[in-house]
């Protein structure tokens, strides 16, 4: 008959009410993964036979939702990352809530696309800068935009400088221009030098600066740095301090960096990866002093505020100066004066990205149920814990104290152990036995343990039975020293 087309493919349920309740059942198994996760172990390896099944062809045919959840919950759930236990201490990861779990959902279910257009999810996006700015003590007009992670941040953050320092950058490069320098400390995350490759600047000239004994850049070394490079006829452009370090969570001096940058007329940006949201926790927020006159911050909501992965933020004091780094004219990216293409600016014109997710409204449903308050209280919370091993590891009497526990990472290593290659193998036992999860970090040229204490779930008592693993664990490691395993039946060990 005309018009009759037969079936129409599509993606929707056949049976919704059926799709209903296997949904229930998939939210309420995770709901009790995460009520139990202390009797979970903090992490395992998947084992072969679990690692086949993931090495199958592309599925052609349609499967069952409910079966598919099955799979997840035996092939996947069991083998994550662990940062959901409160004994996962090796890097700086949040733990996530189950409130953003929710958030995350509603997300997915609108599927909206926050590159642009005229739609809810961009007001939710800029209340956020907004509450970003009031923050740090950032003007309110000030231009905010989620991104991964502070590594992205970073990026966008050196291109919004390079932009300022370089006339025309965009259109003629970086040719016309004296060779460009820019700064951090020695102890900054490895990802400032990518920021670097990749802006053009060249790893060879991000100057990375001694730092002193707690860890922090030292800023007459950095003056002396700038002064040589203006006098070889480079340019100085940008320097970049850090809030929290990634091995012992040691604060630059921004007071101080922040003046210096005034004087040389730099470009300060500030990585506070995890450290800058001290700025909600009362008793430590004086460890940003100077912030609030960065020209940029680039920081991890999915970090010490728990909101889900991923949701790094860049926040730029010059909006104009950040949208003159991105915008593009083109035409399928016009605004109009009224209906979906309305509004003058749109997250495309701060960064790199046209297709965007919603990570703003698992923020925005963060700090909406809990407050940031609470939020701070579990920041200061995870600092006392941390204060709590680092005595409970003097009082072992085995365990030496190897970084300033400054704010919620504790380095720490066997006493008399050499090239600290005891240190690795310790870790290697607690992360093979699923107790906990610290990780191996290298200071002063040796391998020191490290634990960051993240997590919003962990206690004093889960210290309390890390140092008992921790001792359980040097003993099997000795032990295995001093009685290696016999070779194998039939076969003689090699001279070394």
């Amino acid at each position: 008959m005309p018009g009759d087309f037969g079936p129409q493919p599509h993606l929707d349920p056949e049976d919704w009410q059926e799709f209903r309740r296997e949904s229930h059942r998939a939210l309420d198994q995770m709901i009790d993964h995460l009520q139990g996760i202390r009797e979970q172990p903090v992490w395992q390896p998947a084992p072969a036979a679990v690692l086949q099944k993931f090495e199958s062809a592309l599925p052609h045919e349609p499967g069952d939702l409910g079966a598919v959840v099955d799979q997840f919950n035996a092939l996947i759930k069991p083998y994550s990352t662990g940062n959901l236990h409160p004994l996962f201490m090796g890097w700086v990861h949040g733990a996530g809530t189950p409130v953003g779990m929710v958030a995350e959902m509603l997300a997915a279910g609108l599927n909206a696309n926050c590159g642009g257009r005229n739609h809810i999810g961009l007001a939710v996006e800029r209340q956020i800068a907004r509450w970003s700015a009031e923050l740090f003590g950032f003007p309110e007009r000030s231009s905010g935009l989620f991104v991964t992670g502070t590594s992205a941040a970073n990026l966008l953050a050196m291109l919004v400088a390079r932009n300022a320092a370089v006339d025309r950058v965009r259109e003629r490069g970086l040719a016309q221009a004296p060779q460009l320098t820019a700064y951090a400390s020695a102890e900054a995350h490895e990802c400032l030098v990518r920021a670097a490759e990749i802006a053009g600047i060249g790893s060879h000239h991000l100057r990375l600066i001694p730092v002193d004994a707690e860890g922090a850049m030292r800023t007459e070394r950095l003056a002396d740095a700038i002064a040589d490079d203006r006098r070889a006829g480079l340019q100085p452009f940008m320097v970049g301090g850090t809030a929290g370090t990634v091995n012992a969570g040691a604060f630059d001096d921004l007071d101080g960096l922040a003046r210096l940058c005034r004087a040389e007329h730099l470009w300060f940006h500030v990585d506070g990866a995890f450290g800058a949201l001290c700025a909600l926790a009362p008793s430590l927020r004086h460890r940003l002093c100077g912030i609030e006159r960065a020209d940029s911050i680039a920081f991890d909501f999915h970090k010490w505020a728990h909101v889900p992965y991923d949701a790094g933020f860049l926040l730029v004091r010059d909006a104009d100066a950040h949208r003159r780094t991105f915008s593009n004219p083109a035409a399928y990216l016009s605004r109009a004066p009224g209906g979906l293409a309305a509004g003058e600016v749109w997250p495309c014109d701060l960064g790199m990205d046209l297709s965007r997710g919603f990570r703003a409204l698992k923020t925005w449903f963060t700090f909406q149920v809990f407050g940031a308050d609470r939020i701070g209280a579990c920041i200061e919370h995870t600092c006392r814990v941390a204060r709590h091993l680092e005595a409970l590891l003097i009082q072992s009497g085995l365990f030496e104290i190897c970084a300033p526990v400054a704010l919620n990472i504790v380095c720490f290593g066997l006493k008399t152990c050499g090239d600290g290659a005891l240190n690795k193998q310790i870790v290697l036992d607690l992360h093979a036995r699923g107790i906990a999860a610290p990780s191996t970090t290298v200071l002063g040229g040796r391998p020191v343990i490290r634990a960051a204490i993240v997590n919003h779930r962990t206690t004093e008592g889960d210290m309390e039975v890390f140092c008992e693993a921790l001792c359980s664990a040097v003993r099997r490691v000795l032990a295995a020293q001093m009685n290696p395993p016999l070779p194998e039946r039939g076969r003689v060990p090699m001279a070394s």
